[in-house]
């Protein structure tokens, strides 16, 4: 196909994500998992990039874990969903920017059921009102936090103090990305390159000078699944998802996974540490574990931004050995201090005290 020809079919596969002026809305599990990374973003956006972003703290979760699991009916979560976007007509906001995955597929999925069966939205109007007293106005635009760095991708690049280079090989750093399920592969058209061809970690990663690592199961789930993980009955159908992709990627000796999920990045950073106390079998080079990171992490770094500040000292996987190979300096001393230097304690093992 002719180059011409290919960015015509291209077009088909992007999708309008707003300028500037969002509604920020933060992820449940986020919060628990790596909550530095959502003020990483907040940061980038602020100060990086000089972009009008607002939250508010009277948000909620959008329950959306619950739904898929069945425990939330469906008229709830949309009159939950309804409650955020009324408290963005209310800011003055028509742009949605989403943290977590799961919640921008709610967001989506309400969105064009309301489109499709505008008796659902009446409905769900008469809900909050009796329950509220809100009035909401759907949002012109939803995009997912990561979809808003990818689109200021070679800004990001050009204020960079770093780049994806292994400064003892000055090669490119080989990145596996790992897309959410949620992102595109439910409603294709949201998510940058749709369902088949998703670009928005790919773009980042060559932005920022790193190569991208394709490999068999590339697009196989990292193991959350909801039910495979909350019944604890459930949880090797977990663990044996992320075993298969980390056996997959392991021939070719990936730097650093990213993601852009909530869950993921947690679950393809915390079964590492499983499988080598469970098996001593480590996936990454040297004896170490792949280092795991959200794509705010990924920024932060490219940009300078202090690890442990970013709160990478969360993850269960070290992430020392891509510091050294990017040449970020970072003091080993302070990795488990607080904001104001005090040393609060290094994680020890768990003892069941049998």
């Amino acid at each position: 196909m002719k180059l011409e020809g290919k960015k015509h079919v291209w077009k088909d596969y992007q999708k309008e994500i707003a300028d500037d002026h969002y509604f920020y809305v933060r992820s449940c599990i986020r919060q628990n998992f790596f909550p530095g990374s959502e003020q990483t973003f907040l940061r980038i956006i602020r100060s990086e990039l000089n972009k009008d972003i607002f939250e508010n703290p009277h948000h909620t979760t959008c329950s959306g874990i619950g739904y898929h699991s069945d425990v939330v009916p469906f008229d709830t979560i949309q009159t939950i969903v309804a409650r955020q976007f009324a408290l963005m007509s209310e800011a003055g906001y028509k742009n949605l920017a989403v943290s977590c995955i799961t919640s921008f597929g709610i967001y989506n999925e309400i969105i064009e059921t309301w489109k499709e069966f505008p008796e659902e939205l009446a409905k769900v109007r008469d809900f909050l009102r009796k329950a509220t007293g809100r009035e909401f106005e759907i949002p012109q635009n939803v995009a997912h936090a990561s979809d808003i760095v990818y689109k200021f991708r070679e800004q990001i690049a050009e204020r960079g103090k770093h780049r994806l280079i292994n400064q003892q090989t000055g090669k490119p750093l080989k990145i596996v990305e790992h897309i959410g399920c949620h992102y595109s592969k439910m409603f294709p058209s949201k998510g940058v390159g749709g369902a088949e061809f998703p670009h928005v970690l790919v773009g980042m990663i060559e932005s920022w000078g790193g190569e991208v690592i394709d490999y068999p199961e590339r697009r196989h789930c990292c193991g959350f699944g909801f039910r495979q993980y909350l019944v604890m009955s459930n949880r090797g159908y977990s663990v044996s998802n992320s075993r298969k992709k980390f056996e997959s990627m392991e021939p070719y000796k990936p730097d650093a996974i990213v993601s852009n999920c909530p869950g993921c990045p947690m679950f393809l950073d915390r079964w590492q540490y499983v499988i080598e106390e469970m098996e001593g079998k480590t996936y990454g080079q040297n004896g170490q574990g792949i280092p795991v990171l959200t794509y705010e992490e990924m920024a932060g770094l490219v940009l300078g931004y202090n690890p442990w500040d970013m709160g990478m000292q969360m993850h269960q996987t070290n992430v020392e050995p891509l510091l050294d190979k990017m040449g970020i300096e970072y003091n080993p001393e302070l990795k488990y201090a607080n904001k104001d230097g005090k040393i609060i304690g290094n994680p020890v093992m768990a003892s069941c005290g049998c």
